[in-house]
């Protein structure tokens, strides 16, 4: 059985500690390296080609905190997947580090009962969002959107499955790929989405997939 490949990125050395421990009794998980700032999880990320960077979201690095290192390390070619475990209980947070290109974000406090389950999600190319904000985060949106967007049937059949592949946290190519199309036609439906929806960016499509129930095993 091939393992998830993991890098722990967090400047605090006790917390990597501990979850080392958590995650190394895992037989599918190996961590592959350990980074104490953005710099070095870049540089980690970059050098061990891991699946997946378990990433602290602010980090005491005055050049490269977690949210720029998450953006810089999913630009990378082949980029491994982010997942973001923060402190922070605001869906603002989790906006931000989505929009930087993260596949998924738990909270540390739920590390003990979320976070192998988050690993092993983000593995599989899917999103992962702590639930617990996710609540949070469809009550504001169903307020904010009520009326506002078009329906997700005003979108054509390729159309939803480029924004379900889109906000499932896939990137272009992975998309191209898996659908049977050029790079440059998912590009160019990405951007049709965003038009329709009125939305910007990876954080604004996976709010709408959220809100409308695309990322339901149904969808």
């Amino acid at each position: 059985m091939s393992k998830i490949r993991i890098v722990l990125a967090d400047d605090h050395a006790v917390l990597r500690a501990g979850l080392k421990l958590l995650l190394g009794s895992e037989p599918d998980i190996e961590i592959s390296g350990e980074a104490a700032s953005g710099e070095e999880a870049l540089a980690r990320a970059a050098e061990l080609r891991p699946d997946v960077v378990v990433m602290d979201l602010r980090m005491s690095d005055a050049q490269l905190d977690g949210l720029e290192a998450t953006r810089a390390i999913s630009a990378l070619p082949d980029a491994p997947r982010v997942l973001v475990l923060s402190m922070y209980d605001d869906p603002a947070f989790m906006d931000q580090a989505l929009a930087a290109g993260a596949a998924g974000y738990a909270r540390k406090r739920d590390a003990d009962t979320e976070l192998l389950s988050a690993i092993r999600a983000v593995a599989r190319g899917e999103a992962y969002l702590a639930p617990a904000l996710t609540t949070v985060m469809l009550r504001r949106i169903a307020a904010q959107e009520a009326g506002e967007r078009p329906a997700a049937g005003e979108l054509s059949a390729r159309e939803l499955e480029v924004l379900r592949h889109l906000a499932l946290g896939y990137n272009h190519r992975q998309i191209a790929e898996t659908l049977g199309l050029s790079v440059k036609t998912v590009e160019t439906y990405k951007a049709r989405v965003m038009e329709k929806l009125g939305v910007h960016g990876r954080a604004g499509l996976v709010r709408y997939a959220l809100a409308h129930g695309l990322l339901t095993d149904e969808s």
